[in-house]
């Protein structure tokens, strides 16, 4: 894939967002990608409820995953479920898209290291 290429000065503003919403979009979908290639079994899944039609679906699922996540205390429930029900929402919320993708490359990341930490523990 290939960046939109940065705007130029005398680029209409409306453009200019335009473009980062764009690079916001596929930014947001190549976690998707990441998600199928670490766990394959969640494609179908997750593919079939990114769909255009399934807002309906989705919204009040992540709105549920979200009240669900404060719930923690209760068995079954737990904080697991808010960056979940954020991540359903972002779908469908642009404005969601790129702070959910930053926290989740961050934590990406975090379980990377924490992976190789333990990797290298028990080699050594």
């Amino acid at each position: 894939m290939t960046a939109a290429p940065p705007s130029s000065p005398g680029q209409p503003r409306a453009v200019e967002i335009a473009n980062r919403r764009e690079l916001l979009r596929r930014r947001f979908d190549r976690q998707f990608e990441s998600l199928y290639r670490t766990l394959p079994f969640l494609r179908g899944p997750v593919q079939r409820i990114r769909r255009r039609g399934w807002w309906m679906v989705r919204v009040p699922l992540a709105l549920l995953f979200i009240a669900g996540g404060f719930l923690a205390i209760l068995p079954v429930f737990g904080l697991w479920m808010i960056p979940l029900g954020l991540f359903l929402l972002a779908i469908d919320l642009p404005i969601l898209q790129g702070p959910v993708t930053a926290a989740t490359i961050r934590l990406r990341r975090r379980f990377e290291l924490l992976a190789r930490r333990w990797r290298h523990r028990r080699e050594g």
